[in-house]
């Protein structure tokens, strides 16, 4: 087990960002930690973080605490720190083009409308790492896109969320047990 992986979720810090649509991957890395007992209580390279096993691989769970658009800064300095190869990060976020309900595991790629992965490219300077997207779907007709992302799912929408959140977790074990390719061909229906 001397392989470590980074998995990170992105979201904002803070009580008022609980339950948002941009916050599905700090939902997502929360789940992780419970179903793996993983407590994720320290606060180091402006995150909170939480270390352990999953799946046989050492791993480093990460919620950026620098606001979505700043999440690289984080994801540097533990890179940087745990020499990590880059290939060993998985990124779990929300995207709203995919569908409410929806994930879509990648091997790498751009950051598409993302700032929080934008920012990720830019301070690792590389697209080389594993991620999965997870649907938020688009806003409606006549919504500014910042609110949307920041708005709370109705109760509706709650159980398709949770549903893509578990999904979201399992495709991130799946990789580090079996690889991303396994992972893409079970979950990118």
């Amino acid at each position: 087990m001397d392989t470590t992986y980074i998995i990170a979720g992105l979201g904002n810090p803070g009580n008022k960002y609980n339950n948002t649509r941009h916050n599905v991957g700090f939902d997502a890395i929360d789940l992780m930690a419970h179903l793996n007992n993983i407590s994720i209580t320290k606060v180091k390279f402006k995150a909170l973080i939480g270390e352990g096993s999953i799946e046989g691989q050492r791993v480093i769970l990460v919620k950026p605490q620098t606001f979505m658009n700043l999440s690289g800064e984080s994801i540097r300095e533990i890179i940087e720190w745990y020499k990590i190869p880059i290939g060993n990060i998985i990124i779990m976020f929300d995207d709203i083009d995919l569908e409410l309900g929806k994930i879509r595991v990648r091997p790498k790629g751009s950051a598409g409308t993302h700032n929080g992965m934008r920012n990720i490219l830019y301070q690792i300077q590389s697209d080389e790492f594993p991620r999965v997207r997870i649907g938020i779907g688009r806003p409606p007709e006549g919504w500014n896109l910042a609110d949307y992302v920041l708005s709370k799912f109705t109760p509706n929408e709650r159980t398709a969320v949770n549903d893509s959140i578990k999904n979201a977790v399992e495709a991130a074990s799946t990789i580090l047990k079996s690889g991303v390719d396994t992972a893409m061909n079970k979950f990118n229906k």
